[in-house]
């Protein structure tokens, strides 16, 4: 970890040995931290680098995507080495999604736009609501709208379980005897060194229950999509190999779907490909 990352991170680390949590446990949960984007709607100094809603478009010969649209991305815009992920250096993110999770197989879809690729402006309802149907209208009418500005932050884990392979029964992250302790740490403190935004790039993914990682639950359930033949393979079963692109928390805003947040996670070999259509996308609901 670098000192920089290190001294964001002072608070959590002199609470927790504050609390009698041993030196080497400690330093062992710093060094899971990652390098996250927060993207906010509050205005600030920081750059804009995207916004909720706007125009949607899209390279003429792309189909449009049979989820909602959410959100564009300016990659050149982005804080460089605000994540720790292989992005493009430009073009731009498009992130789209139900906000249930109902059909995980038809969640939700990112699509990557190249720097200079000839685009036309789309429908942003016929795909995803031909029958126009008011309830669904009244959903997509009270998505966020507005720019997006960029924050570099620092992330650590909330889960404290995993699920060994091959098992069903979670255990507590190996090498961690005291990460249940180190989590509820980090929900104290993070106020005092992350900020709240509703939309992050990398880093680890956040939702209202935190039990085991939300990337584990959507490795698990692309794994079972690929089994029933809802979605094209092959794919790793294995967490380690994918890593969260971007959360959303829905707010209160989202026409009946309060609550809600939606992750998008893709393997690494796929994302340094830039396979972006095979990103998976599983949503927490709790109505």
């Amino acid at each position: 970890m670098n000192t920089e990352l290190r001294d964001r991170l002072r608070p959590f680390s002199d609470k927790a040995l504050a609390q009698g949590i041993p030196a080497d446990d400690v330093e062992r949960w710093l060094a899971t931290a990652r390098p996250c984007v927060t993207l906010t709607r509050e205005d600030g100094p920081e750059p804009v680098v995207g916004r909720f809603g706007g125009p949607l478009e899209l390279p003429a010969d792309m189909p449009t995507p049979g989820a909602p649209f959410v959100a564009s991305i300016d990659l050149a815009a982005l804080p460089a080495d605000g994540t720790d992920l292989p992005l493009p250096r430009d073009g731009r993110l498009l992130f789209f999604a139900w906000p249930e999770s109902e059909y995980p197989e038809s969640a939700g879809q990112v699509v990557y736009v190249p720097e200079g690729a000839p685009v036309t402006e789309r429908d942003k309802h016929e795909s995803w609501n031909p029958g126009d149907v008011d309830e669904y209208r009244a959903m997509f009418d009270s998505y966020p709208q507005g720019p997006l500005r960029a924050r570099v932050d620092v992330s650590l884990p909330y889960h404290t379980h995993l699920t060994p392979p091959g098992q069903r029964r979670s255990v507590l992250v190996p090498g961690h005897p005291r990460a249940e302790e180190l989590v509820s740490v980090w929900e104290d403190t993070q106020d005092d060194i992350a900020t709240d935004g509703p939309m992050q790039l990398g880093g680890y993914a956040d939702e209202e229950a935190v039990y085991v990682d939300p990337v584990e639950v959507a490795v698990s359930t692309v794994t079972q999509a690929v089994e029933s033949g809802s979605w094209e393979g092959p794919v790793s079963a294995d967490p380690a190999d994918w890593v969260l692109l971007a959360d959303w928390f829905a707010g209160e805003d989202v026409a009946r779907y309060e609550g809600s947040t939606v992750h998008w996670v893709i393997q690494r070999e796929d994302l340094a490909a830039r396979r972006f259509d095979r990103a998976f996308v599983t949503v927490y609901w709790n109505p």
